[in-house]
Parts: structure tokens; C-alpha cells; sequence
């Protein structure tokens, strides 16, 4: 789960260019993309990345390559597209938790419980991503997702951890640091999940969260 946008927002991990306004579709157009990209997610999660050939890709949507052709400009449009719909749907599903927590403390919890909720039931997805973030590269053979891309991320994150300590909630403590070993946590769950499909998601975010509510807390000075 590398290169997102920040928490209850997902990032759209940049690829250096500049991007123009997307042209309004119609609800057909739409819904064709949409096929499309499920159709990718599926290719790319039971085939991995190099095998997952347009060919392929189209067979799994019952269209024809010349369909693909028509709504996207290549197989690396179509890949930036799967993860852009996969974290936007991410995005509704943590937003939608986080938007009635009050407190830094609560919303971390929540956010690390609430990713993890959302994977647990999308296991397809996440082996997807899996497979495009260590394989996608860019023209100069630089990977197209990873640390490189999670700006955006790592500066949301050190956003809710400054409130925390501004607020009393958190103690001092280096924010970036901080937000990026809270990322390289919630990844590892991940990769760890995939590779062992016994173990327990839910239980490992509850134990991750816990972990970092004692990272960051402020120490409580008693009265004697």
C-alpha cells in the first residue's frame, strides 16, 4: 500500500507531468472505463504485472482490444488508472470513518483500523497493487510508485501528527520520522498479509495502532 495520498484521501502518486483537465464522459463511457480497470485489476492480481497483456485484459472484460485502445492511450495509462480508482475508493471508505473522529489519537487509531478493514475485504485489489508498485516503471526505469512518489502522504500524516502535539494529545517527536515509519508499518502489514494469508489482518492493525498511540501520546505528569 506505498504512494497514497494522505489519510482519508488517497494519494495520486505523480508521475512528474502535468496534468490537464479530464474531458466530462458520458455514464457509458464511464461505466466501459470502470469495466476496464476491474478487468486490469483482475489480470494484473491472477497473471502479476508483465504477463497481464491487453490481450488478456480484454478476454477478461469480453471486449476487444481496440475498445482498450479507445478509452485509454496505452498500458501505462490503464495501470495509473487502476491505482487512482483503487485509492479513490479507499479514500471514500477511510473518509468516511475518519469524519466523525475527534481527537489526533482516535483518528489515528481509526485510520490504521480502517485501511486495514477495507483491504481485508479486497484482497485482489491489494495483490494488484501489489504487483504494479514493485514492477510499473517509468520511461527512465525509475519505479513509478514508492517512497520517491509519497510526498503528498507522508506531508498529510505530519499534518495530523503536528495537530496532535499542538493540541496536547502527542509528545515532541520528529513528525517525518514519524509519519514515514506509521507508512512503512502499515505497508509491511500488508506485504505480510499477502504473503500469509492465515494471519490475522484486524488483529495486526489493532496491535500496529496500539503501537503507535504509544509512539506519540504525551506523558501524563500526576499531582501527588
Amino acid at each position: 500500500m506505498r504512494s497514497k495520498n494522505g489519510p482519508g484521501g488517497q494519494s495520486r502518486a505523480g508521475s512528474g507531468k502535468q496534468e490537464s483537465p479530464e474531458p466530462e464522459r458520458s455514464f457509458i463511457e464511464k461505466a466501459r472505463r470502470a469495466q476496464i480497470i476491474d478487468a486490469a485489476i483482475d489480470a494484473i492480481a491472477v497473471r502479476g504485472f508483465a504477463k497481464a497483456s491487453m490481450a488478456q485484459i480484454a478476454e477478461r472484460a469480453g471486449i476487444s482490444k481496440g475498445v482498450i485502445s479507445y478509452h485509454f492511450s496505452g498500458k501505462d495509462e490503464l495501470i495509473e488508472q487502476v491505482v487512482e480508482q483503487v485509492y479513490e475508493e479507499i479514500s471514500v471508505f477511510v473518509g468516511a470513518r475518519l469524519e466523525e473522529q475527534a481527537g489526533a489519537a482516535v483518528w489515528l487509531r481509526v485510520y490504521i483500523e480502517s485501511v486495514a478493514e477495507y483491504m481485508h475485504g479486497h484482497r485482489t485489489q491489494l495483490a494488484a497493487l501489489g504487483e504494479i508498485f514493485s514492477h510499473f516503471r517509468t520511461a527512465d526505469g525509475a519505479p513509478r510508485y514508492g517512497v520517491a512518489s509519497s510526498e503528498p502522504l507522508y506531508t498529510a500524516l505530519e499534518m495530523v501528527f503536528l495537530k496532535g502535539q499542538e493540541e496536547g494529545e502527542f509528545r515532541t517527536f520528529d513528525v517525518r520520522v514519524m509519519a514515514v515509519s506509521l507508512q512503512a508499518g502499515i505497508d509491511n502489514m500488508f506485504a505480510y498479509w499477502s504473503a500469509h494469508p492465515e494471519h490475522e489482518l484486524g488483529s495486526h492493525a489493532r496491535e500496529l495502532a496500539g503501537i503507535f498511540e504509544r509512539a506519540t501520546r504525551a506523558e501524563r505528569t500526576g499531582h501527588h
